[in-house]
């Protein structure tokens, strides 16, 4: 039997994972006034298979999931599964000008130097803004990318039945939005833009008929909302009729989601659970509805 554990703000999703052959682990945990942080294993895990949950939502996070990894293993733990459901940084693959620093791949090299248990480590992501980022990862660490595509599917058919047209807010996400279209059998519509500015783009048109359709925008990863308002006024200039968006990574900072709330574009956004704040922010904004990604976790445990 498995022996769950978690960072400090993911213990909702290593409680909705404990099942007949996964049980609850402890941290006790003290922070000092000078930032520093005591954390102890309270459970012996010599010899046991161990699964520990967390995001890299900020670098404090990080060093937490570092950290309960590093000790895991060194208290003998005989197997390691890091759940990592939102990695940040995923934007910050690659350099575009020179001296950038590409934090994605520090943050893997980081993880990839937790020492390796004697039935080995990995790690689950899920659904990466970059495909490559897996690579980074090194050592004795193996990494492995795992998809949210049937709780997007199942949002969008619960809001769309048959009829609605699955749409993109810009080229990056085509193919996640064809894939998704072909496995519900509907048309996928994709935005077509031009960059004005470092800062600003104008949409020139869409690809698909939308007037008088149901549509639904999926992005892998909703921020500040901007480019998900733009697509959104694009595609009911183009006629749609009503929309949602649905997204696997809701981070919404400040007021993000108020503004697309009262853009009035979208009857409501489905977001999973990946995040802590979409979580939080679900409990008090019905606009916000939320599914959880334990399932798609469970399944590779």
């Amino acid at each position: 039997m498995a022996i769950l554990y978690s960072t400090a703000e993911y213990t909702y999703l290593r409680d909705a994972l404990i099942g007949e052959d996964r049980r609850a682990g402890n941290v006790a945990r003290v922070d000092f006034p000078d930032g520093e942080r005591l954390l102890r294993i309270v459970e012996d895990v010599d010899g046991e298979e161990v699964v520990l949950v967390g995001g890299t939502t900020d670098d404090s996070s990080t060093l937490e999931l570092y950290d309960l990894a590093t000790g895991l293993v060194t208290h003998g733990a005989r197997r390691l599964t890091l759940v990592v459901p939102y990695f940040g940084y995923s934007t910050m693959e690659r350099s575009t000008r020179p001296g950038e620093i590409v934090t994605a791949k520090a943050r893997a090299r980081l993880l990839s130097s937790i020492p390796p248990a004697s039935y080995g480590n990995r790690m689950l992501m899920l659904d990466l803004h970059s495909e490559g980022i897996p690579h980074y990862v090194e050592g004795d660490l193996r990494a492995f990318h795992v998809y949210a595509k049937e709780l997007v599917r199942q949002a969008a058919r619960a809001f769309g039945a048959n009829d609605f047209v699955m749409a993109c807010t810009d080229a990056g996400r085509a193919k996640w939005v064809e894939s998704l279209a072909n496995d519900l059998g509907v048309t996928a519509a994709f935005i077509f833009k031009r960059r004005l500015s470092g800062s600003e783009t104008e949409v020139l048109s869409t690809s698909a008929q939308v007037e008088g359709r149901a549509v639904v925008i999926y992005d892998d990863m909703i921020r500040t909302g901007g480019s998900l308002i733009k697509a959104g006024e694009a595609y009911r200039e183009a006629g749609a009729a009503k929309m949602i968006a649905i997204a696997t990574h809701g981070l919404f900072p400040g007021d993000a989601l108020a503004r697309i709330r009262d853009s009035g574009l979208f009857e409501h956004v489905v977001i999973t659970d990946s995040h802590p704040r979409a979580r939080q922010l679900a409990e008090a904004e019905p606009f916000l509805r939320l599914t959880s990604v334990a399932s798609v976790f469970a399944a590779h445990l």
